[in-house]
């Protein structure tokens, strides 16, 4: 298996995101007095539970907003330490889009809390029969307003080359997080394959070309951080190439979506992918790598019958059951490398 380690020159490209969103919750602890002084367990055996002081479907859009932020930094970034690591060209308009996000955060906030007396009222008249529960336990707007934010710090990350004490430059444990930042980046490729598997082309027999957009959005992604690792880039050109073979017009079936089905469970495998991306650096084309999803045994879907098999498949079954994506086989590549070896122009490198 080929071993993903990433330079720390890379950091002369990247900068470090830490995004920093905190939510009120509405809950407060339980106390006994809640309960009318019943006789409970000892706190080293039990303990009680939380109590919501106002109507939590309030507070959904406020959750709805961070996981917005995150989808889109990890759409655009990678993990790295307590945050994202971003292309650093790519900074103004990741900043902007956060400021969409925090401008929206506050206008819902300030609506919230010019309400906020008012829902906790209609909340306490909803359950009534507690109402002396959530009284106990109420905080005012102040209270809430400190606690709801949403905020980000944008920074450059440097290694420590000198100190007085030279055990904290060799135990910095940068290089390390730096090392590992090509395989974190395999590993989220093959999660958002794995999600976009399921969401769209699982079984499918023909798509339409939204089913393009989440790999143009993974592609995206790959190109924005091509330099962190020597792999990124020929999958990359795996993804272009394929894209490009797509038709402008009409829905996609047969062997185009054959070869994005491929397409998709290569990307799900990091090993094999991997391995692929390698032989691209050696110099045989992404069109090779493409060419091979189309030759192997054939393309299995779950189906109710043959209504759901699609042209050019086999009736592939293990115990009678079908097999729920593609049988990928060996990509044939020839003994030595093709007589001009080149890796293709496509724009990306």
């Amino acid at each position: 298996m080929t071993q993903l380690v990433s330079d720390i020159r890379i950091l002369d490209n990247l900068l470090a995101l830490n995004l920093n969103v905190s939510l009120w919750s509405a809950r407060r602890k339980m106390s006994q007095e809640d309960l009318g002084g019943a006789e409970l367990p000892p706190e080293d055996l039990t303990t009680l539970g939380s109590k919501r002081i106002a109507d939590p479907e309030n507070l959904k859009v406020f959750g709805t907003l961070k996981a917005r932020a995150f989808n889109y930094l990890d759409r655009h970034g990678v993990r790295f330490m307590s945050g994202w690591a971003i292309p650093e060209e790519k900074a103004g308009e990741i900043v902007q889009e956060l400021l969409n996000i925090r401008t929206e955060f506050q206008k819902e906030k300030e609506t919230f809390l010019a309400g906020y007396d008012q829902n906790v009222q209609k909340w306490i008249e909803k359950h009534h029969q507690w109402g002396e529960i959530i009284r106990n336990s109420l905080v005012g707007p102040d209270y809430v307003r400190a606690r709801m934010d949403f905020r980000w710090q944008l920074y450059k990350v440097a290694p420590l080359e000198q100190h007085t004490d030279n055990t904290a430059v060799l135990e910095a444990g940068l290089a390390e997080e730096v090392q590992g930042l090509g395989g974190t980046l395999f590993d989220e490729v093959a999660k958002s394959a794995n999600d976009i598997w399921r969401r769209v082309y699982h079984g499918k027999t023909e798509v339409t070309h939204k089913a393009l957009s989440p790999l143009r959005t993974l592609h995206a992604k790959l190109t924005g951080l091509s330099f962190v690792e020597p792999h990124v880039a020929p999958v990359a050109d795996i993804m272009q190439a394929a894209l490009l073979r797509m038709p402008k017009k009409g829905n996609i079936t047969g062997a185009d979506l054959l070869l994005l089905q491929g397409l998709v469970c290569l990307l799900k495998d990091s090993t094999a992918l991997v391995g692929h991306a390698q032989k691209v650096i050696e110099g045989y084309g992404p069109a090779l790598v493409l060419d091979a999803l189309l030759t192997g045994p054939g393309v299995i879907h779950e189906s109710d019958g043959p209504a759901g098999q699609m042209d050019g498949t086999v009736d592939g079954t293990v115990d009678g059951e079908m097999d729920d994506e593609p049988i990928l086989s060996e990509i044939p590549l020839p003994d030595s490398p093709l007589p001009h070896p080149a890796i293709p122009s496509l724009g990306l490198w």
